[in-house]
């Protein structure tokens, strides 16, 4: 039973963090500019208050990791546009299953091999192994293959928020006009975020971008400790 001071140091940071996100998520609907990601806002105002309360990681996270299993559910939400689309996807599995085959291993080899390459710790090269995952996925594989949670989540968000940053730059110059191929560009590159992006653009690139975070999703959690045993 968590103490009465617990409790109100969770009800605050819990306030603070959903406050963040509304503020960040206004912004962004204002002026639509990968900067202003509410994945990127967020987590900047929330450390600004958490300096200015001079209050640590621990105690943050222990009042908000509801949030985090909150995560799990929103995934499934999913499956409803995917389901709308389901024709589409029907007609094109087999070019989607292979984009998010390739897809998620050039991710996962690519972090190690720049892991590697920069002498990074066994630790983070493991924790950074499941960045491309959304993070439900993310946090389970990191945890089960040794790497460390806490740091994956951090990876993830960056991961995100760079792959929106990028698919922009890539559609604004490139003709890529199918929504599949749009679609996927989100779904493999910025998870999550990289679906509410591809949603934006049109409701067949958000089913797609959906499916494709969902399937790299179950790709990486089987692939992932295989890699690894292979790579050590």
């Amino acid at each position: 039973m968590p103490s009465s001071d617990a409790l109100v140091s969770g009800i605050l940071w819990s306030a603070v963090t959903i406050g963040a996100y509304l503020v960040a998520r206004a912004l962004y609907a204002r002026w639509h500019h990968w900067a202003l990601s509410p994945l990127l806002v967020a987590p900047l105002v929330v450390l600004a208050f958490a300096f200015a309360a001079k209050v640590g990681y621990a105690p943050y996270i222990e009042g908000t990791h509801w949030l985090m299993l909150a995560l799990g559910p929103a995934t499934v939400a999913f499956a409803l546009p995917i389901y709308e689309h389901r024709m589409m996807i029907r007609k094109h599995w087999p070019v989607l299953v292979i984009g998010v085959v390739v897809g998620s291993s050039i991710a996962m080899l690519s972090a190690w091999g720049l892991a590697a390459a920069f002498g990074l710790s066994d630790t983070l090269r493991l924790s950074l192994l499941p960045r491309s995952m959304s993070m439900p996925f993310a946090l389970i594989v990191s945890d089960d293959i040794g790497g460390t949670p806490d740091l994956t989540a951090v990876f993830v968000v960056v991961t995100a928020v760079i792959g929106i940053a990028i698919g922009d730059v890539l559609l604004k110059w490139m003709p890529v006009r199918s929504s599949i191929a749009r679609g996927s560009l989100f779904g493999m590159g910025a998870h999550g975020a990289g679906v509410a992006k591809a949603t934006e653009i049109g409701g067949e690139e958000g089913s797609i971008a959906g499916l494709v975070m969902i399937l790299s999703g179950v790709t990486n959690v089987l692939a992932a400790p295989l890699l690894v045993l292979l790579l050590n």
